[in-house]
């Protein structure tokens, strides 16, 4: 699988996670994050639902000013955990886990990423930020903005 594949899917497992906190969708969420991080091991998957409630606790606590930081922080910590799984995991084992993801962000989460050759598309809110002299892009192709020009004579 490719690597940017991976880091997207990671991504959107992270962008799950702290977009689903403190909603209605938490605990379907919450319970799949930890199976899929588990692998069958009840001791790993008791762990990620502590380490889900912790993150969900920091988020609920930011308060105004802190929020977009602890957010921007635990979107960060979670599509590394993510990416750290699936980059551990041999070729089958990789796209199984791969899949699984895709299924569980698909039935949680309320946006969808996908990656094709030379791009992305996204289902939901796109927020791009440059924040603290980094900078941010995205170029979108064949983007037309206004008005259509009227049809002629010959176009009816």
């Amino acid at each position: 699988m490719l690597a940017q594949e991976l880091a997207v899917l990671a991504a959107a497992g992270g962008t799950a996670v702290v977009q689903a906190a403190g909603t209605d969708v938490w605990a379907g969420l919450r319970q799949a994050v930890a199976r899929w991080f588990g692998r069958g091991d009840e001791l790993r998957e008791r762990a990620e639902l502590e380490r889900l409630d912790q993150a969900a606790g920091e988020l609920e606590s930011a308060g105004v000013a802190g929020a977009e930081r602890v957010r921007i922080r635990q979107e960060a910590a979670w599509q590394t955990r993510i990416e750290a799984v699936l980059e551990s995991l041999d070729g089958a084992e990789q796209t199984r886990a791969a899949e699984e993801l895709r299924a569980l962000l698909a039935q949680y989460a309320p946006f969808a990423v996908s990656v094709g050759d030379g791009g992305q598309a996204v289902v939901g809110d796109v927020r791009i930020r440059a924040d603290h002299g980094s900078a941010a892009a995205w170029t979108m192709g064949n983007v037309t903005l206004g008005n259509p020009s009227q049809p002629g004579p010959q176009q009816g």
